[in-house]
């Protein structure tokens, strides 16, 4: 007997509501085993330890900007874009496996243990394993992912200035959190879109909209995203990545999930993506997508326990919520300072020296209100004619669009207050 499965599902999704599947093979992804992994993946690593509420997932999102997508297509069909079929299913794709290399607790594996590859490394790498898979299928997404297809504003839907993804997560990450000034009128943004010369613009009414989507990112930048206390628990859980790491190194047996094994005792590098390294694109794709936030939790329970010293204190106090102290500053830390804090920290914790680098760091963080590598937004006038959005808007010039803010902080054990 054969069972007939109704692809075209509705969800209801805390923020937007009822959504919709927008196709049966967009449906067989979604159930796909590699992307059912980002149900185990938080979308804002581990910001829930400031705002509680903060444990939706990777999976959610990409829901959630699928159906800002789809919104986004029918749209620019309405103002008489041509936007065929084959090229609807492909920018679904693609924005649906947008963030599926993203591995556990955000970007914290991409700063510890993987050298010199990012999530959209790995997402692609992904894409290229599910397009054999599917004999083909997915190869007009991968060219609109890639930006390589010659029709840009398909691309810009996907990675822009005002992208899918960014419309989504802002809306998203304000509605979990609570902290409203994320919150932004994406509906309305999408409503704006139009397309001149293939490439995205804003209808001009929809300026004041765009102007607040602008300062919700630097708002929820600062007040999420970049957050100390967020800051302090993500660079403890890279500290104990790290020492596990180098642990690893040395030949030091230490306890880990296989797929997370696999990443610890290896060197994985760029190299290894094109078949010009040590593994296969396959090897690693097969082991990174048994990989989530759960192999990290379970491996630091048993590293809490484990002989050496600095690996258990470290994995202890992620455990415990028990975070290092942090400072923020427009300036740089003065040697000095540091310097006397790891000397402190060697004689309070009974460390050995070489390990003061695990306790006491600095580091520096950005914010912009603007992408760097992406198009400026054009702003499409009533007369027909495109400008761009600071010379039109009121309240943004080309300074506070480009401008880059950088802050500096300090970590180091409250013991050393």
């Amino acid at each position: 007997m054969v069972y007939l499965t109704n692809k075209r599902k509705i969800i209801n999704d805390p923020v937007y509501g009822f959504i919709s599947i927008p196709g049966d093979f967009v449906f067989d992804l979604i159930e796909h085993p590699w992307f059912q992994r980002l149900r185990n993946i938080k979308q804002l690593g581990l910001t829930s330890f400031v705002y509680p509420g903060a444990n939706h997932s990777r999976f959610q999102h990409g829901l959630g900007a699928l159906h800002l997508m789809d919104m986004a297509i029918t749209t620019l069909r309405s103002k008489g874009v041509t936007i065929s079929p084959e090229e609807e299913e492909a920018t679904c794709i693609a924005i649906l496996l947008h963030d599926a290399g993203h591995g556990p607790f955000s970007h914290a594996l991409e700063t510890s243990i993987i050298s010199d590859i990012t999530h959209e490394d790995l997402s692609l790498l992904l894409m290229s394993k599910l397009n054999e898979t599917f004999k083909g299928k997915l190869d007009l997404a991968i060219e609109i992912f890639t930006g390589t297809y010659p029709r840009k504003f398909f691309h810009e839907l996907i990675s822009g200035q005002m992208d899918m993804d960014r419309l989504d997560y802002l809306r998203r990450d304000s509605f979990f959190t609570g902290v409203i000034e994320g919150s932004v009128g994406s509906e309305r943004i999408i409503r704006m879109l139009n397309v001149v010369d293939d490439r995205l613009v804003i209808d001009e009414k929809g300026i004041y909209s765009l102007e607040k989507f602008l300062i919700a990112r630097r708002l929820m930048y600062w007040q999420v995203y970049m957050h100390k206390t967020v800051l302090s628990s993500e660079s403890l859980l890279v500290k104990v990545l790290k020492r596990a790491k180098e642990l690893a190194n040395k030949g030091v047996d230490l306890y880990a999930t296989p797929a997370l094994r696999f990443f610890l005792y290896n060197k994985i590098c760029r190299e290894d993506l094109t078949s010009e390294g040590n593994f296969t694109p396959g090897l690693i794709a097969s082991n990174f997508t048994r990989l989530d936030d759960t192999d990290i939790l379970i491996s630091a329970k048993y590293w809490a326990d484990d002989s050496d010293k600095a690996l258990s204190d470290l994995s202890g106090r992620l455990l415990r919520r028990d975070l290092f102290a942090i400072e923020l500053q427009n300036d740089p830390f003065p040697d000095s300072r540091v310097s006397e804090l790891r000397v402190l920290a060697v004689n309070l914790l009974k460390i050995r020296p070489e390990l003061a680098d695990y306790y006491v760091f600095t580091n520096s963080i950005f914010n912009l209100a603007y992408t760097p590598d992406a198009t400026e937004v054009k702003i499409l006038l009533k007369s027909g004619v495109t400008a761009d959005i600071s010379a039109v808007s009121d309240m943004f010039d080309h300074r506070f669009l480009y401008e880059r803010i950088t802050k500096y902080f300090l970590c180091y054990p409250k013991e050393c207050r």
